[in-house]
């Protein structure tokens, strides 16, 4: 017993020591505890190069960028946990040097990146392609004005929230053999909004996709897609569900679009709860050559109907107070957007 109570004794003096230790080691290291890392322009940050700023953070650290347009590429690769914050969408733009196709990569062969989030500043494209994610994990891009193509190849655990990617000629967000969730972006005026490839599993969730020149999402080959509370209206197509790609999706609106569903007879596709209206050459089609229309692919609990927003013809596709796409299933708005509140009664 005398023996037990000794041990416990030393131990707990043994961990004493060690945390001691470890503070005062941080108090006389500071590079050991996270460090914000600024960059700006004007010479008055850390740095004035990001990719420098980048290449000196360690694990923990955040790089934050002052206001100001970085004509400047970045690669961050061989680099875990570490932030990259703007002073604000509209106050940082990194536009590249034109020296390579894309202006911001995220991971690089044979090298990756873990636990990397990039957040509150505008990327332009070069080449195409304005950001690329590489033989990642854990990359979270949030609160971003991407003009250009987003690209992720062999990534998983991609996180894109908040932001607005458009203006690509060729598709906004791709993903190939990769792993994402896409969630309360607005996504335009690419030539495809959204392209899932290869043996890829990605969820899309309260986006909204316009003014796309063809399909607003296409899904094809092995890939695996969930399509939730979605709203995608006035592109050239809804959403292609094509290869043997597995669907699952409901509670979305599809709206004003040339097609609405376009599914091949190989997919293994199952819809609820969404609602098609006015898409031109038809709700629901079996792809093929041609395309031919398919009404008796219409799930039971699918609806056509009016989803009454608000200004469609300016782009504002929130719902009025008296849609009646409310309530339906587990879903207590279909689309992405909420509704109006109706006016507030005046007491008599």
């Amino acid at each position: 017993m005398k023996f037990f109570m000794r041990l416990v004794f030393l131990t707990a003096m043994l961990l004493g020591l060690t945390s001691a230790g470890f503070a005062i080691a941080l108090a006389e290291n500071p590079a050991l505890a996270p460090r914000t890392i600024t960059v700006a322009l004007d010479g008055s940050g850390d740095f004035s190069s990001i990719q420098e700023a980048v290449d000196s953070a360690l694990k923990g650290d955040t790089v934050f960028l002052k206001a100001g347009v970085y004509a400047q590429d970045l690669t961050i690769h061989s680099k875990e946990q570490i932030k990259i914050v703007g002073a604000g969408v509209d106050k940082v733009v990194l536009s590249g040097r034109g020296q390579m196709v894309g202006v911001l990569h995220v991971g690089k062969w044979p090298y990756g990146a873990m636990d990397i989030e990039i957040s509150d500043l505008t990327i332009n494209e070069h080449g195409g392609h304005a950001l690329g994610i590489f033989n990642g994990h854990r990359i979270t891009l949030r609160q971003l004005h991407v003009k250009g193509m987003v690209f992720g190849q062999q990534v998983h655990d991609v996180r894109i929230e908040d932001c607005v990617i458009g203006g690509s000629e060729t598709t906004g967000v791709h993903f190939s053999d990769s792993q994402a969730l896409l969630i309360g972006n607005v996504i335009h005026d690419n030539d495809h909004g959204v392209n899932v490839t290869g043996k890829s599993s990605v969820r899309l969730e309260r986006n909204i996709i316009t003014r796309n020149l063809f399909e607003a999402v296409v899904i094809s080959d092995q890939a695996k897609g969930v399509l939730i509370n979605n709203t995608l209206v006035k592109n050239g197509g809804g959403a292609a569900f094509l290869g043997s790609s597995t669907i699952e999706a409901s509670g979305n609106i599809v709206s004003l679009n040339k097609v609405g569903f376009l599914i091949a007879a190989s997919s293994h596709t199952k819809t609820a709860y969404n609602t098609l209206f006015i898409n031109s050459d038809g709700n629901y089609m079996r792809a093929g050559s041609p395309n031919v229309p398919a009404p008796e692919l219409q799930a039971e609990s699918d609806m056509t109907t009016d989803p009454r927003f608000v200004d469609p013809e300016h782009n504002d596709f929130r719902l009025k107070p008296d849609t009646t796409l409310l309530n339906h299933g587990t879903f207590r708005y279909l689309g992405a957007l909420p509704p109006l509140l109706p006016p507030a009664r005046n007491p008599q």
